[in-house]
């Protein structure tokens, strides 16, 4: 190699000073965003969530089973006999709510447990779980629970129930976390009012898309549960859908759109015979 190649080789090269430098200046960003809380990067993809609707889906009861429970273990049999006077005296309107609009039917139905004490709503959780729901478990509820689970899904369960029994829920099937409903608490009793937002119908899909949102979780890759024709829209925001145990109206959109369609426990006679209607 003449020496005018080699000068312009050594002009092409960088000094060995120089590459140190770069590379030290490298590691220490690279240290910065390692320890520096307050270095800003972009967050990672999060694993897809599974959502299950409760009340049809994991278990045969519905909301009423544990409000039930509550008002028939008053403090004395004098005021447990009031309160379910007083539930059964609202059952008409809850039973028209029901049909019209499922928040106005929560709404009713917890009202009836005002002057409930904070304590007595905790202590009774326990047991109000073992009689009322743990018994009403589908068959294989905790089985799907956990194939999501294996999947590394994060499994959300969204329901109208209260966020005392839904955490013994969690707990038990092997969940990570609920989307419930809380009674409002004044001076330790129930006032009979719910917290907002009330979780029901449509609200529903909306408190999805928000966990979603706040965890940079993409919808379009999670999975979402339920046997209620009410919880098409949660049904909808996710990019797959699936029906539990459904009722006529939902078992009939699975069919046109196709949605999967588990059944847990022994169907009933009565709806595999409506299933093949037109």
């Amino acid at each position: 190699m003449t020496r005018s190649a080699n000068s312009a080789a050594r002009a092409r090269s960088p000094e060995p000073l120089t590459v140190a430098s770069e590379l030290d200046e490298k590691r220490g960003a690279m240290l910065t965003l390692a320890t520096d809380p307050t270095a800003t990067h972009a967050p990672g993809p999060r694993p897809p969530a599974s959502f299950f609707d409760v009340d049809g889906t994991l278990v045969r009861t519905n909301l009423l089973h544990p409000t039930v429970f509550y008002l028939a273990n008053q403090p004395n049999p004098l005021r447990s006999l009031g309160a379910l006077a007083r539930a059964a005296i609202g059952a008409p309107r809850m039973a028209i709510a029901e049909m019209i609009d499922r928040r106005r039917f929560n709404e009713l139905l917890f009202a009836a447990y005002e002057g409930i004490s904070q304590d007595r709503l905790h202590i009774l959780a326990d047991e109000a779980f073992d009689t009322v729901m743990k018994r009403a478990l589908y068959p294989g509820a905790i089985d799907l629970v956990q194939r999501c689970r294996a999947q590394g899904h994060d499994v959300i369960l969204v329901s109208g129930a209260l966020d005392f029994l839904m955490d013994k829920l969690v707990s038990h099937v092997g969940a990570t976390g609920h989307i419930s409903n809380r009674l409002e608490i004044k001076d330790g009793y129930a006032t009979g009012k719910l917290l907002r937002p009330i979780v029901a119908g449509p609200e529903k899909a909306r408190l999805v898309r928000e966990w979603a949102r706040d965890r940079h979780v993409d919808l379009g890759e999670c999975f979402a549960y339920s046997d209620s024709y009410s919880d098409v829209p949660m049904l909808s925001v996710v990019g797959h859908p699936c029906v539990v145990n459904p009722d006529l109206r939902l078992g009939k959109l699975a069919s046109t759109y196709a949605w999967p369609v588990i059944h847990l426990g022994e169907r009933r006679a009565v709806a595999r015979l409506l299933e093949h209607l037109p």
